[in-house]
């Protein structure tokens, strides 16, 4: 079966959750995140939960663990602590969980980036891949950063990822 076809039995609708990595920022003030939640229902899927949670590896793992767990959501997007600072640790957290990564998200986003910020986009440390059968992927918090991700990677191959994930 080809990609054309894979699409157009994937599904149209599926849960995604939003976990934002910040120590400075609420969900109030959560500019990104909201930004991905407003997008996720424009997309015509269900938000099953948007957190926020502070720059700690242990923090990170265990709210992930706790939303994928509780709301099992086709996906995952993870906004914040992908850069190289001392506090940018979402990747250290995230990546030992992924028992199967997505390697072209990266490289993708980076040269989307690199078209858009030039070769700032090194700065970025973007990942994607699976916990159990939900679809994480992790990138950087600025808003132009997830709209890009979000409208250019992950919102138009998201069912047809889904489909995937669920049955190979």
């Amino acid at each position: 079966m080809g990609t054309h076809d894979h699409k157009k039995s994937a599904p149209r609708h599926v849960r995604v959750a939003i976990l934002t990595v910040s120590t400075s920022r609420s969900l109030k003030e959560d500019k990104s995140g909201q930004w991905m939640a407003r997008q996720t229902k424009r997309e015509g899927h269900e938000l099953v939960d948007h957190r926020v949670v502070t720059d700690d590896a242990v923090a990170i793992v265990a709210q992930l663990q706790e939303v994928v767990q509780a709301f099992r959501p086709h996906a995952l997007l993870i906004t914040g602590g992908t850069g190289i600072g001392p506090a940018d640790v979402t990747i250290e957290a995230v990546r030992p969980l992924l028992h199967k990564e997505l390697t072209a998200f990266g490289p993708l986003f980076a040269q989307l980036s690199y078209e858009e910020i030039d070769s700032a986009a090194l700065l970025s440390r973007a990942t994607a891949g699976l916990v159990d059968q939900t679809l994480v992927f992790c990138m950087p918090g600025s808003l132009n950063a997830c709209k890009l991700a979000c409208k250019a990677l992950i919102f138009p191959e998201l069912g047809h990822l889904v489909k995937h994930a669920l049955t190979g």
